[in-house]
């Protein structure tokens, strides 16, 4: 096994390296006067199993469009000096979340993306918490491996869990029901007691976000939002508003990654969000180092990722990483 991390700053892939107990393979980056670019492995990959670690979140010096050139290229470049397999390892996809046409003439662009790691020989995509399963895994033809954020997330819902009467799952809006159903639903086994459930309703057109109704009983309630992600922060503050008006006891949000884009900062701290929770698979960089600290709870991901290329290395089952307890 190969194991290459193109993002030296980003700690996240020695955590994976840590956990699989392996060295990060030696590779050099070269950016030329005009902007171009180039990598290549310092180690032989011929017949080798290679993973290369690269998330794809935009910042803090390179854009989405700049890592994934990156990405390819490099992955390319594997297959030509012999890899035996190459396998994208992508905690924050990009373009994910732009899986159907909503206009005229729109464009699907997690397919494109799918066609463009097909074409340089990608026998495999490793990812977190896509904001659609069935759309992502329709788009790719190689293998697709969608991590869930079960798995890093439920300590953290159990713990919240303890000594609360009343516990809700919430959706912050209909497209993510399944996924908040899905948490709902291994919650309640592993407390052994029922957990209720709620969604927000929400619409949006030309970046304008509207639509007021709440669906469910969270008075009196402890309420866990789950989400795919946190950009500006709208979407998680407008479905806590919502909730804590119709009496919820206070209001905890899990997404798996905290991009804090725009006015994230601003959101966060207002007061109907009592705890947020991300994973690790975007560095908050965008947050000051107080609010990090004072506002946020980041579980990292990175044991879930190792055991999922150990699997794949090893030929064994990723069932439990995709779907726990189904």
């Amino acid at each position: 096994m190969r194991l290459f991390a193109l993002d030296a700053k980003d700690p996240f892939g020695k955590r994976i390296a840590a956990a699989l107990g392996l060295a990060i393979a030696p590779h050099e980056q070269r950016v030329f006067d005009d902007g171009e670019h180039k990598a290549r492995p310092l180690t032989g990959v011929e017949g080798a199993d290679c993973f290369v670690i690269q998330s794809l979140h935009g910042g803090p010096d390179e854009s989405p469009n700049d890592k994934l050139c990156r990405l390819l290229f490099f992955l390319a470049s594997l297959r030509d000096h012999g890899a035996a397999r190459v396998t994208a390892v992508v905690p924050y996809l990009a373009y994910a979340r732009k899986d159907r046409r909503t206009k005229r003439h729109d464009p699907v662009t997690i397919r494109y993306v799918a066609q463009l790691f097909e074409a340089v020989g990608t026998g495999g995509v490793v990812t977190m918490e896509v904001h659609n399963i069935a759309a992502f895994e329709n788009a790719f033809r190689c293998r697709t491996v969608p991590l869930d954020t079960r798995v890093a997330f439920m300590e953290q819902a159990v713990a919240l869990a303890e000594g609360e009467e009343k516990l809700v799952v919430a959706s912050p809006d209909p497209g993510g029901v399944k996924r908040a159903q899905l948490f709902q639903e291994t919650l309640e086994a592993r407390l052994e007691r029922p957990v209720g459930a709620a969604f927000m309703e929400k619409r949006r057109s030309a970046g304008v976000v509207s639509g007021n109704l709440l669906v469910g009983d969270v008075a009196g309630a402890r309420v866990l939002i789950i989400d795919d992600l946190i950009a500006g922060g709208g979407t998680m503050v407008r479905a806590a508003s919502a909730l804590m008006e119709a009496g919820a006891k206070d209001v905890h949000a899990f997404a798996a990654h905290g991009l804090f884009t725009g006015k994230a900062a601003g959101s966060l701290n207002g007061g109907a969000l009592a705890t947020v929770t991300v994973s690790d698979t975007v560095p908050p960089f965008r947050l000051s180092p107080k609010m990090v600290r004072e506002r946020l709870t980041i579980v990292s991901a990175a044991p879930a990722f190792a055991e999922a290329i150990r699997r794949m290395h090893k030929g064994e089952t990723l069932a439990d990483l995709i779907h726990p307890m189904e």
